[in-house]
């Protein structure tokens, strides 16, 4: 049996796409959590340090990346006694010799402590309770915003104006490699976009980034994606979604969207299950 994950090790260091890592924008096209998956592998693998936090993750998407092998390269750009910034960049083979960059990443690591004193207000932490779900499903499954008694994973019930939900468990980056906390919310997040730019008519809008704020890792089950806003005006759009675990809200995503209307999603026609890993 085909591992579940987005890509497969291969002897050089490069990644090899598996089928799992396909959009549903085009063919030959990754979709956005194994772009943003190889470079938040990356910049924990190689620029983590022992009691710093992954406390904020971006990254451009530059150009579509294709079904060619994988790798990054990555920078340190500050090295400070309580924050740590690293850059790394995505890249992939091109024609030829080339060598294309697709993405690149800024992830900011910031040492723990304890909170300052005195009271400040916070949000009632909250965790939407996504009752039904088996907690390890790998497919997502969705849900109104309001109604978390009602889960599916049926996406053309949820083509609507309407906010949403999505529970994920969330595939892995490379084959036989356990996902972190913090990978686990970088792919989680991605899916901001999906919460705020599904509509009526699937999703029109596609996201040239991806922004995440954590406050702390989240726990070992399933993340809930939960859209907070959506504005758009002029073929752009913006949305926020929180993130939530079994303890409440975690973290905060953020993305630009641009009118992609000319190859629109719609879930009334396409499949998610045949062509997109978190529908597999």
């Amino acid at each position: 049996m085909e591992p579940t994950a987005f890509f497969a090790p291969a002897d050089d260091g490069r990644l090899i796409p598996t089928r799992f890592s396909r959009s549903l924008w085009a063919d030959d096209m990754l979709h956005g959590p194994a772009v943003c998956g190889v470079a938040a592998r990356f910049a924990e693998t190689r620029y983590g340090r022992e009691g710093f936090r992954p406390a904020r993750f971006t990254i451009d998407l530059f150009k579509a990346a294709r079904n060619r092998p994988t790798s990054a390269v990555g920078r340190i750009v500050r090295d400070g006694g309580r924050i740590r910034t690293v850059e790394v960049d995505v890249v992939q083979e091109g024609d030829g010799d080339d060598v294309v960059t697709v993405a690149r990443s800024t992830t900011v690591f910031v040492r723990e402590s304890a909170n300052p004193p005195g009271q400040r207000w916070q949000r009632a932490a909250v965790a939407p309770a996504a009752t039904g779900v088996p907690a390890d499903d790998l497919a997502p499954y969705y849900s109104l915003a309001d109604d978390a008694s009602s889960w599916t994973r049926d996406m053309t019930a949820l083509q609507a104006p309407v906010r949403k939900r999505m529970s994920t468990a969330l595939v892995p980056i490379v084959e036989d490699e356990r996902l972190t906390p913090f990978q686990r919310t970088v792919l989680a997040a991605e899916a901001t976009s999906l919460m705020g730019n599904w509509g009526s008519t699937g999703i029109g809008f596609i996201n040239c980034d991806v922004t995440v704020v954590i406050v702390r890792l989240p726990d070992a089950g399933r993340i809930t994606v939960e859209t907070d806003s959506h504005l758009e005006a002029d073929g752009i759009s913006t949305s926020t979604a929180n993130l939530y675990d079994s303890g409440g809200q975690f973290a905060t995503g953020i993305v630009v969207g641009v009118n992609n209307a000319a190859s629109e999603i719609d879930f009334t026609v396409i499949d998610p299950k045949e062509r997109y890993a978190e529908g597999a």
